[in-house]
């Protein structure tokens, strides 16, 4: 199962169900498309799904794709899947700023996440090996690497808030 999700920001992410639409694949969709106004007709459609439910899904799916909201992607991460991460964009008024796609590169970089700059190149990245590949993070460095993240982007010079 490919269970797709976008999160619960008010902005639709129809970018990206439009490239689930024209996935061509036997696999079953999932889609959790909350404010999105693309219903994929490859897919099963839920608008929302209760934190538990959300979660249940992703530990069930063979493939998690996901906008690039923190906290949906380290919730794949800590249940061993490596996220598709395909960013909310500001120009596209997807999202408040390109958070997403900063976060999603660096994560990219580091090999934590499979980064999908453009909802586009989502086909390929389902077809490559590695979204099949059960992911399990050393702990303590994705911490740091994360906490070195937040604390630049929030203008900390590293110091530790404690």
């Amino acid at each position: 199962m490919i269970f797709v999700t976008v999160g619960t920001d008010r902005a639709p992410f129809d970018r990206l169900l439009q490239a689930v639409e024209q996935l061509d694949t036997e696999d079953e969709i999932v889609v959790q498309h909350g404010a999105s106004t693309v219903r994929p007709a490859n897919a099963t459609c839920v608008d929302f799904l209760p934190f538990d439910e959300w979660v249940d899904h992703i530990r069930r799916a063979d493939t998690v794709v996901t906008h690039g909201g923190v906290g949906s992607i380290m919730v794949a991460l800590m249940n061993g899947k490596r996220p598709i991460v395909v960013p909310r964009l500001h120009r596209f008024r997807e999202a408040v700023d390109d958070h997403q796609q900063e976060f999603g590169r660096r994560f990219g970089a580091d090999g934590h996440v499979i980064y999908v700059e453009d909802p586009a190149g989502l086909a390929a990245a389902l077809g490559t090996a590695e979204t099949a590949v059960t992911y399990m993070a050393p702990p303590d460095p994705l911490a740091n690497d994360l906490r070195s993240y937040i604390d630049s982007l929030i203008g900390r010079n590293g110091g530790s808030p404690h």
